[in-house]
């Protein structure tokens, strides 16, 4: 053997730790970077803003509580668990954390303040909140794409072994193959007793059976080891698996047999030592419920009020163009299989609704596609090509989302030729208003392929939330600036 190879698992296990500990350390370094920003930003705006008077001592005050107000506001997101590596890159609850501890660091800057007789400024403080909370969430925002894009590129990336049945081991890999920003490289798999082969039908290569986890953990130098479906026969496996581990650097991680499910529909209950699953229902009635629709009626007005500048002129550049109508009506499929008329800003020859012949549809990667929509149309004008790579074409909906027959956010409104192809799980698209915006569109728009649309629009059916819809906006407006996929 090789020096290299006696090296290579202390290299790996050393790359791994590293892997596990550099986004946490990351998160500490910008939240006092902004801690300390927000401070001196609060101290300053007390100082010096016309709408505060008599400054006093405010600025000696201000220093001398300066850093423990610092050291504390990161002690406190670090005792609610806000670097915990679990917690970093991915899903909301990073979020939660970091809001929940500043309220709990606002509190105790009170509390003390009270008791220790410190006569800090309410104007002070009242600045460090209004600035503090959303400097730290946008931090958190800008580090999370950070870390993303260094794992597409192959950075921060974790060896996995995923254990279970062949069929489980490629559902799994194909998830985490379509996510690379999570970071889990698949490295091959281990099959169970009774099942042999050099590979999956996926592809990926058998490492062995799961009776030798350890043993091949060891020898490929994961950090990883998934258990999906079919791994262990037994929890007396599992524990004797789990005790292999112990003495090592690999994680273990349990994939139960649900996908697509967003994890605030699953709650864990124990039950005689036992983990029960308790699965709440899909929420697609959920997403026609008053709020949503206030919510939608509330958006959409604001936009209508805030874009009419930019909707007056374009509607001028279209009728300028070749004076023909300004506003595109097409019949589409609503909420429950009704038919309404969707508005958009005419981007095509006043003939566009021709028979297009031969042509198939397809997007840009070649797959056939249900959605037609062609990166070279002939028929686009010129106007047309600006307010569609820009989405500015789709801005008169806002109309359509305040009679009803949209959202703000929700599956795109298929036409009526596209509804007569779905399946009956398609179908279920139809179970909420279709809207403007949604999953697929901020995924990849144009730029995905069916099968993926149609994933992304099954699972925000089933998985709606408040907090969904706006996180969905918000990245909504990052596409559309980027223009990423539209054509």
């Amino acid at each position: 053997m090789t020096v290299n190879e006696l090296l290579a698992p202390r290299l790996a296990a050393r790359s791994a730790r590293w892997n596990r500990r550099a986004p946490a350390a990351a998160a500490v370094l910008v939240d006092l970077a902004l801690a300390v920003l927000v401070t001196l930003a609060a101290g300053f705006g007390r100082a010096r803003l016309p709408v505060f008077v008599d400054v006093g001592d405010v600025p000696e005050l201000v220093a001398m509580a300066g850093a423990p107000i610092v050291v504390g506001w990161v002690a406190i997101i670090a005792l609610h668990g806000g670097y915990a590596p679990h917690l970093l890159g991915a899903g909301t609850q990073e979020y939660k954390v970091i809001v929940r501890a500043s309220l709990v660091t606002a509190g105790a800057i009170g509390v003390v303040s009270f008791l220790g007789k410190v006569p800090l400024s309410r104007g002070f403080f009242f600045l460090l909140l209004l600035f503090g909370v959303p400097s730290l969430l946008l931090g958190r925002y800008l580090l999370r794409r950070a870390i993303h894009a260094l794992r597409r590129r192959g950075h921060l990336t974790h060896r996995v072994v995923v254990a279970g049945s062949a069929g489980q081991v490629d559902e799994v890999a194909d998830v985490l193959r379509r996510e690379p920003w999570l970071g889990f490289r698949v490295v091959g798999a281990l099959l169970p007793a009774g099942e042999s082969g050099t590979g999956t039908p996926g592809g990926i290569p058998v490492l062995g059976s799961t009776a030798r986890t350890a043993a091949v953990a060891a020898e490929v130098a994961c950090d990883i080891v998934l258990f999906a479906g079919g791994a262990v026969t037994s929890a007396q496996q599992m524990r004797r698996t789990a005790w292999d581990l112990d003495d090592t650097d690999v994680q273990i991680m349990l994939v139960p047999s649900l996908t697509e499910v967003a994890t605030d529909r699953v709650r864990v209950r124990p039950a005689a030592g036992l983990h029960l699953m308790e699965l709440e229902g899909p929420r697609a009635h959920r997403a026609s419920r008053v709020s949503k629709r206030a919510f939608d009626i509330v958006g959409a007005g604001l936009c209508l009020v805030l874009a009419s500048p930019l909707l007056l002129v374009t509607a001028l550049a279209i009728r300028r163009h070749d004076g023909g109508p300004v506003i595109f009506r097409q019949r589409r499929v609503g909420r429950g299989g009704e038919l309404f008329d969707c508005l958009k800003f005419r981007s095509m020859v006043i003939d566009a609704d021709a028979p297009t012949g031969e042509r198939t549809p397809r997007n840009m990667h070649g797959e056939e596609h249900v959605l037609f929509k062609d990166a070279t149309d002939p028929r686009v004008t010129p106007p047309g090509r600006v307010i569609r790579r820009f989405s500015i074409d789709e801005t008169p909906q806002f109309l359509n989302v305040l009679r009803g027959e949209m959202s703000l956010v929700g599956p795109r409104p298929p036409l009526p030729g596209e509804v007569e192809r779905y399946t009956d799980d398609v179908r279920t698209r139809l179970a909420v208003r279709p809207g403007m915006t949604g999953l697929w569109q901020v995924s990849g728009r144009s730029d995905l392929s069916w099968e993926d649309s149609v994933r992304l629009d099954l699972y925000y059916v089933d998985n709606w939330s408040l907090v969904q819809d706006l996180a969905i906006l918000w990245r909504t407006a990052s596409a559309v600036v980027r223009a990423r996929g539209a054509y």
